[in-house]
């Protein structure tokens, strides 16, 4: 007997219904199934997906609304006033506002998440002892990647260092780099891939966010990972200065990170906020050439980031709502782009994330989302409502939306 069984579901790359079988958490048929099962879904010609995946965001130094003040809107004033803030930080807090943050992920659908977690002399271990327990306590709903992340840098941070290795000894999954933090770019590059080698674990960049093209260090990460042999175990995040560079420039840039396998991590809400505050006119989009990375055959994911603190003071930790924003601002309407961009919250994520059989198909983990709509362009177009969510072949999340329309009854009087 099947443990789930989604009759009359759409699937995006099919026009027909088909059912779905799950047992075991895994996908065991899809077409006409007749087996019975413990549970069915009728989902009645709604679409069905993978579940969401968070690639990139801070659960630790979320929801800072109201605890900081800013005036200038700038990437190094978020920094600044987030660094301050931090001294201020506990363990309960951190975990506190990290729960809020992965209930209303879950309730959009996400089922899987890679979450950076500050290491440094300011906080020490503090952010990975908060978010390392939420790993198996939501463990039913969402599966939970941790990255110890230098934020504050490595070399202007002595300790820091240090206190990266005792992050991914005590249960980190990989490890995170933010050279342009740093005094010593390409030193703090190496020495996270230098962590990276020594626990067999990924890395994951904050790389290159600015306007002008004035560090690209992602050439330094590129050549890193195919020294080391790293390839398909980088991810870079932001990436915003590729957007202002020429495109014979560029697009050596980017056959570098298709070479080498880096997944790229655009994060629109963040980037669209900090990025041309300098301008006074013609102000830019400040985000990385989506189209181009995903025609070179790059991996391109889009991601949460922050949520409503100074760096990104709006939020719902709903990757739909991230698909509807980049195909206004990347200017991809058309229903191919529209396709592309449901690939960025689900098959180009899991990839960088290396979690395999993420694909709806005999095999694939039953990991899905069930929505109010019938076609995949629908997602970006017209952020439908999910109707149900499923972990690991059980449903995690049952959602029900309710309008009445009392003004049109009164006229119908």
């Amino acid at each position: 007997m099947l443990d789930l069984l989604i009759r009359r579901c759409r699937l995006p790359e099919r026009d027909t219904p088909v059912d779905v079988g799950i047992a075991d958490g895994a996908i065991t048929a899809v077409g006409a199934v007749a087996e019975s099962a413990r549970e069915t879904v009728d989902a009645r010609g709604r679409l069905l997906t993978p579940g969401l995946v968070e690639s990139h965001i801070h659960l630790d130094k979320a929801l800072l609304a109201g605890r900081v003040t800013t005036a200038a809107g700038t990437l190094e004033e978020a920094l600044r006033v987030t660094a301050d803030a931090k001294r201020r930080f506990t363990v309960d807090d951190i975990r506190t506002r990290a729960r809020r943050v992965l209930d209303l992920a879950v309730a959009a659908g996400t089922t899987a998440m890679r979450t950076h977690v500050e290491v440094d002399p300011i906080l020490e271990l503090a952010a990975l002892d908060a978010i390392r327990p939420l790993r198996e306590e939501y463990a039913p709903a969402i599966d939970l990647q941790i990255c110890a992340f230098a934020q504050e840098g490595i070399l202007r941070s002595p300790g820091t260092e240090e206190l990266l290795r005792r992050a991914l000894g005590a249960g980190a999954d990989l490890v995170g780099g933010c050279p342009y933090n740093d005094t010593d770019a390409r030193m703090h590059i190496r020495t996270v891939f230098a962590l990276a080698r020594a626990f067999d674990v990924d890395a994951d960049f904050h790389v290159d966010f600015f306007d002008e093209p004035e560090h690209l260090h992602v050439r330094d990460i590129i050549e890193e990972t195919l020294a080391q042999g790293w390839q398909g175990r980088v991810a870079v995040g932001h990436l915003t200065e590729l957007a202002a560079l020429d495109e014979v420039t560029g697009d050596g840039i980017i056959a570098g990170l298709a070479e080498a396998r880096i997944g790229v991590i655009v994060l629109p809400a963040t980037d669209l906020y900090l990025m041309g505050r300098s301008d006074a006119f013609n102000i830019r989009r400040g985000l990385a050439p989506l189209r181009r990375l995903l025609r070179a055959g790059v991996p391109v994911a889009l991601a949460t980031n922050n949520v409503r603190n100074p760096f990104t003071p709006v939020g719902t930790a709903d990757l739909a709502h991230l698909t509807f924003l980049a195909a206004v601002a990347g200017h991809m309407g058309s229903d191919a782009d529209l396709r592309d961009l449901l690939r960025m919250v689900t098959e180009h994520p899991a990839r960088i994330l290396r979690r395999e059989r993420s694909g709806i198909a005999v095999g694939g983990r039953a990991d899905l989302v069930l929505w109010d709509a019938e076609r995949p362009e629908d997602i970006a177009a017209a952020l439908p409502a999910r109707v149900a969510v499923v972990k690991g072949g059980r449903v995690s999340v049952e959602c029900e939306a309710r309008v009445t329309w009392r003004w049109r009854r009164e006229v119908i009087r």
